[in-house]
């Protein structure tokens, strides 16, 4: 049964939704709505180019947009970039146990103001410290237990007021740009005024350079 006119433009929504580099364009007045139409044909399978192009054209722009795009440069006029160098990441076995024969460690590195960050994932743990605390935290636990030590590694962390909590859209637009320049981001977390990027070392100085350029 053909899709009505109504399914295609909710399936081209969803689609862009879930792609914000394409939505972004639309929503800025940037994009081509032909060229995107194609792509989103292509990628949802739908043989109505004109029905696609229709729901190119109206997905949301408005004044909400407008007002989320200027909260989103305020925000990032008034954030600023710090960098870490030689972080490792260590991944650990789900368990309490772990967490137990760590924790002693995990409380000297923040007594110290050491990096140290304890990531709780679906397999496991993962904790980013200094590569030099990296065997006061392997020596605590057995061999079975440390599922892997990733050295070689740098932070950016973007700090912003406190207004980031309620302001969407920054974390898409941070990982936007670097993605945008092929730069892998191995760890993201975004917590309170702290937006963090994890990424090989290789990457610090085009990560540095798009950031700022972002935040200006």
């Amino acid at each position: 049964m053909p899709e009505t006119e109504e399914s295609v433009a909710r399936r081209v929504r969803a689609h862009l939704d879930a792609h914000p580099v394409l939505g972004n364009a639309i929503r800025l007045g940037i994009a081509n709505h032909s060229a995107v139409a194609r792509r989103v044909s292509e990628d949802l399978g739908i043989s109505r180019p004109e029905a696609v192009i229709a729901a190119c054209r109206r997905y949301p722009r408005g004044r909400s947009e407008a007002t989320r795009s200027a909260s989103i440069d305020r925000l990032v006029r008034r954030s600023r970039i710090e960098t870490r160098t030689k972080v490792a990441a260590v991944t650990f076995t789900q368990g309490s146990d772990v967490l137990q024969r760590v924790a002693d460690v995990v409380e000297e590195l923040l007594d110290e103001n050491a990096l140290c960050r304890l990531i709780q994932v679906s397999q496991g743990t993962v904790i980013l410290v200094d590569e030099e605390s990296v065997p006061r935290l392997t020596k605590v636990v057995r061999s079975d237990q440390v599922l892997g030590v990733r050295k070689g590694l740098v932070e950016v962390s973007v700090t912003s007021p406190e207004t980031v909590e309620q302001t969407p859209g920054l974390l898409t637009l941070l990982t936007g740009v670097l993605s945008a320049q092929s730069i892998n981001i191995v760890e993201a977390l975004s917590c309170y005024t702290d937006t963090i990027f994890l990424l090989d070392e290789k990457d610090l100085s085009r990560a540095v350079t798009v950031l700022s350029g972002t935040l200006r």
